[in-house]
C-alpha cells in the first residue's frame, strides 16, 4: 500500500467560517486546477483560483448576515457549478463567474442553519423546522423534536422520489416523505454532519455516511422503507467531533478515499478494503477546528490536495505537490515556486509590520488624549461542553479567532479537573470556600497563539450548578466574556434508544395540575441532551443510560383526564420515571418536587421500590470498583519495588506479579493520574444507594456510614450485599 506524503499549504485567511461553508468548483477540464469558495461570518462570499500557487480573487460578493451553509447546485445528475449561500434567513445564488441570478427570501423565522441543493429542490433548516421548496415555492415542511444538525437528499437520478434525510441532535436520522416522517435510523451518537458516500450515493445512490459530534463515522443505508447500518468506526481515541466529510480519491489507487474534519484540528484520512470498510491510512494535527474539507486539485495540475477551512477562517491544503526538489545524491534545494513564495511572504511581513507600527502609534495618541472613549473589542467563542461516554466526562472547548491569554474557571458545585494530554496550557488553582458557594477557582494561561483550549472535568450525580468560563483573548484593551454551561442533577446521563424492561426497576410516578411544557422544563433541568422545545403530542418518552454505571433511566409524561372532574374542566399531568438505579429516583423525587414547590404545584407522589435492583446495581459497580482498588494496590507499591530494584541488581526473585507491576509501572501511574477520586465517586455512589434505600423506607442510616466504609476497605462483593440486606 503506498505510504501517504502530504505537505499543508496555508493559503489565506478568511472571516470566521460555519460548518460545509467551503466548497470546491468542478475542474472545467479534467485534472485542471479548481476555484475555491468560502463564505464567512461576515457576510464575504469569495471565489479564489491559483496562481503560481498564491490565491487571485476571482470574484466576491457580500450579504446582508453572516453565511451559514455554502452548497453547488446543477441540472440532476449533471454538473454542479452553481454556488448557492445561506444568509440569515436569505439564500443567495451565483454562476461561477459571480453573477447573481438567484435571491429567495424564504420569510423563516428562524435563520437558516443548514441547506441543500438537488436540481430544482431547495431543502433548508433552521433549529427545529425543515422546509422544502420547488422552484422557489413551498413544498413541503416538518417540524422536528429535537435540533436539526444537517440535511440530505438522496439523489433522484437514482432514486425518482424526493427522500430528505435529518440528522437530528437526539441520535437520530430522520428519513422523511413529503412532509411526514418516514422512519427513523438510530446511530450511536447525535449526527452533526453528512455526506453522500463516493459523493452520489453509491450504486443505489441511498448510501449516506454520518459523523457524530463524539467523535464515530458510520454508513447507513437508506432503504425505502427500512435502513441497513453497512459500518462504523468507533472514536477509541477519543479524538474530537465530526464537522467535515467528503470522498476523493487521494491515493490515485483508482478508488475513492473518506476524508474525515474533527473539531480538534485533525485531518484524517481512510481507504476502504475489499469489504468496503474503511482502513486508516494518515492524520495530520492542525490547531483549530476543521469547518469543511474537500479534496480536488487546487495550485498545480497533477497534484491533489485536500482543501480544509478552519473555524478560524484559515485556508488551508495537504498538498502532495513536494515543496523541495533532488539536486544530487544528498543535497535539496527549493523549487522555483517555493522561492518566489518566502520573497513574497517576507515582503508581506514587511508590510504588515508597518502597519501594526502606525496603527499601535494611533492607539497610543488616542488613548492619551482627552476625548478617548474607550470601545470593547467584540469577539466570537465557539464553544462546546459535551458528555463522553468512554469516561463519564464533559469535554469543554473553547476556540476563539483570536490568540488565547487565560482561562478562569468558576463553579458552585463540586466538579474534578480531569488531564488532558493535548492541553500545553499551565493550570493553577486558588483557594475558595466552598461555604460560599465556590468549590473551584482554577485558572489557565496559555502559550503564545493558541486559540483552542480543551479542557475535561467530571461532576458528581446529585449535585447541581453553574461551572462559568473566563475568557481572556490576548487583545488590548483587556476584555473579557464569560460563558455558563449547567451541571444538571443526573448531568452523567446520556440519550439512548434502548431501554431493557427485564431489569429490576423502581418506579416514582408523578401526578398533578401540570402542562406537559412544565414537565418538560422541569426535566431538562435535570438531565442533558434533551430539546428545549417541548415535542409535539400527548405522550412524550425518553430514555437514558448512566455513562459511569451504565444503569438506565425512563422517563415517560402525558396529559390525562382527570378522573373526577369534567371532562371539559382540567386536564391532569402525570410523569412515571423507572429505573434500576434506586439513587437515580432518588435525585428526580427531590429535583422535581423543589421545582414543583418553586411553581407553588401540589404534586402526587407514588412509589414503588423494587429490592432486587440494590444488589443487580451493586453487581454493576463490582467490576469498576475492583478495578480501581487493584489499580491503587499496585500503584502504592511501585515506589517500593522501584527502591528493591535499586538496591538488588537481579530482580527474579519477585513474583511475576511484582515484575509485571515495574515494567507497567509508568502507564499504571499515568492512568491512577488521569483518573483521580475515582475511587473515592464509587464509594460515594454506594453510600448515596445504601442512604436511598432506607430513605424510600422512612429510615435514616447515615449514622451506619462509618460501618459501609469499614466493608468498603474490606471489600467483597457478597459482604456488602449481606450488609445493605441487614440494613
Amino acid at each position: 500500500m503506498m505510504e501517504l506524503n502530504l505537505t499543508r499549504v496555508d493559503y489565506l485567511q478568511v472571516g470566521v467560517t460555519s460548518s460545509k461553508s467551503m466548497r470546491l468548483l468542478p475542474a472545467q477540464v479534467p485534472g485542471k486546477p479548481q476555484r475555491i469558495v468560502v463564505g464567512d461570518h461576515n457576510g464575504e462570499l469569495q471565489c479564489l483560483g491559483m496562481k503560481k500557487g498564491e490565491p487571485v480573487p476571482v470574484f466576491n460578493a457580500t450579504l446582508k448576515k453572516k453565511i451559514t451553509r455554502v452548497e453547488l447546485g446543477g441540472p440532476v445528475g449533471g454538473t454542479r457549478e452553481r454556488i448557492f449561500a445561506a444568509s440569515g434567513s436569505e439564500i443567495k445564488g451565483f454562476t461561477k463567474k459571480g453573477k447573481n441570478f438567484l435571491t429567495f427570501d424564504t420569510s423563516l423565522a428562524e435563520p437558516i442553519q443548514t441547506m441543500y441543493v438537488e436540481g430544482a429542490e431547495l431543502f433548508t433548516c433552521g433549529n427545529y423546522v425543515y422546509n422544502h421548496y420547488h422552484d422557489c415555492k413551498d413544498a413541503n415542511h416538518f417540524l422536528s423534536a429535537d435540533n436539526i444538525c444537517d440535511v440530505i437528499c438522496i439523489p433522484t437520478n437514482k432514486v425518482p422520489e424526493v427522500t430528505p434525510v435529518l440528522a437530528c441532535q437526539d441520535r437520530v436520522l430522520r428519513v422523511l416523505q413529503d412532509s411526514d416522517l418516514l422512519y427513523e435510523v438510530e446511530v450511536p451518537g447525535p449526527p452533526s454532519v453528512m455526506q453522500l458516500y463516493g459523493n452520489d450515493g453509491g450504486d443505489e445512490g441511498d448510501e449516506i455516511l454520518y459523523g457524530t459530534s463524539d467523535g464515530r463515522v458510520g454508513m447507513v443505508q437508506i432503504g425505502r422503507m427500512a435502513p441497513s447500518h453497512r459500518w462504523e468506526l468507533p472514536n477509541e481515541k477519543r479524538n474530537g467531533g465530526v464537522l467535515a466529510l467528503d470522498s476523493f480519491d487521494i491515493t490515485a489507487d483508482g478508488v475513492l478515499d473518506l476524508i474525515v474534519g474533527r473539531d480538534d484540528g485533525l485531518v484524517e484520512i481512510y481507504s476502504y478494503d475489499e469489504s468496503d470498510e474503511p482502513i486508516f491510512r494518515f492524520k495530520h494535527q492542525l490547531s483549530e477546528s476543521v469547518t469543511s474539507v474537500q479534496g480536488g486539485v487546487i495550485a498545480t495540475q497533477g497534484f491533489d490536495e485536500i482543501v480544509c477551512s478552519t473555524y478560524a477562517g484559515w485556508i488551508s491544503a495537504l498538498t502532495s505537490e513536494p515543496n523541495i526538489k533532488e539536486s544530487g545524491p544528498d543535497v535539496y534545494h527549493l523549487s522555483d515556486q517555493g522561492r518566489d513564495k518566502i520573497i513574497g511572504l517576507r515582503g508581506e511581513l514587511e508590510e504588515l509590520q508597518q502597519k501594526v507600527m502606525t496603527e499601535r502609534e494611533k492607539y497610543q495618541q488616542t488613548a492619551t488624549s482627552k476625548t478617548a472613549i474607550s470601545a470593547v473589542p467584540h469577539f466570537d467563542i465557539n464553544d462546546k461542553f459535551v458528555l463522553n461516554r468512554e469516561d463519564a466526562s464533559y469535554t469543554l472547548s473553547l476556540e476563539l479567532q483570536l490568540p488565547i491569554d487565560n482561562v478562569l474557571l468558576q463553579s458552585d458545585v463540586p466538579i474534578d479537573l480531569l488531564d488532558v494530554e493535548k492541553n500545553s496550557a499551565v493550570v493553577s488553582y486558588s483557594a475558595c470556600n466552598p461555604e460560599e458557594g465556590n468549590f473551584l477557582l482554577a485558572t489557565y494561561r496559555c502559550q503564545a497563539n493558541t486559540t483552542r483550549l480543551e479542557l475535561k472535568i467530571r461532576s458528581i450525580e446529585g449535585q447541581y450548578g453553574t461551572l462559568q468560563a473566563y475568557v481572556t483573548p490576548r487583545v488590548q484593551p483587556k476584555t473579557c466574556r464569560v460563558k455558563q454551561y449547567q451541571i444538571k442533577p443526573l448531568s452523567l446521563h446520556q440519550r439512548t434508544h434502548v431501554f431493557d424492561d427485564a431489569r429490576p426497576l423502581n418506579t416514582i410516578k408523578l401526578s398533578g395540575p401540570f402542562s406537559l411544557a412544565e414537565v418538560h422544563s422541569w426535566v431538562c433541568f435535570c438531565l442533558p441532551e434533551l430539546p428545549e422545545r417541548t415535542p409535539p403530542g400527548d405522550c412524550i418518552t425518553f430514555h437514558f443510560v448512566s455513562t459511569f454505571l451504565d444503569t438506565q433511566l425512563e422517563c415517560v409524561y402525558r396529559i390525562g383526564m382527570d378522573s373526577g372532574s369534567n371532562p371539559k374542566v382540567t386536564k391532569k399531568g402525570e410523569a412515571i420515571f423507572r429505573s434500576d438505579n434506586i439513587s437515580t429516583i432518588s435525585i428526580l423525587k427531590d429535583v422535581l418536587t423543589k421545582e414543583a414547590t418553586k411553581k407553588k404545584i401540589s404534586l402526587n407522589i407514588t412509589y414503588e421500590i423494587n429490592e432486587d435492583s440494590i444488589p443487580y446495581t451493586l453487581n454493576l459497580i463490582h467490576p469498576k470498583l475492583e478495578y480501581q482498588l487493584l489499580l491503587a494496590k499496585k500503584v502504592q507499591l511501585i515506589d517500593a519495588l522501584k527502591e528493591l530494584q535499586v538496591h538488588e541488581n537481579d530482580t527474579s526473585f519477585m513474583s511475576p506479579e511484582y515484575r509485571q507491576i515495574l515494567e507497567d509501572a509508568e502507564e499504571l501511574q499515568a492512568e491512577f493520574k488521569r483518573q483521580p477520586c475515582h475511587l473515592e465517586r464509587l464509594y460515594g455512589m454506594i453510600t448515596d444507594l445504601y442512604i436511598d434505600k432506607f430513605k424510600f423506607k422512612g429510615q435514616n442510616v447515615k449514622g451506619r456510614v462509618p460501618a459501609l466504609l469499614e466493608v468498603l476497605d474490606n471489600y467483597d462483593l457478597q459482604t456488602l450485599v449481606q450488609f445493605f440486606e441487614s440494613g
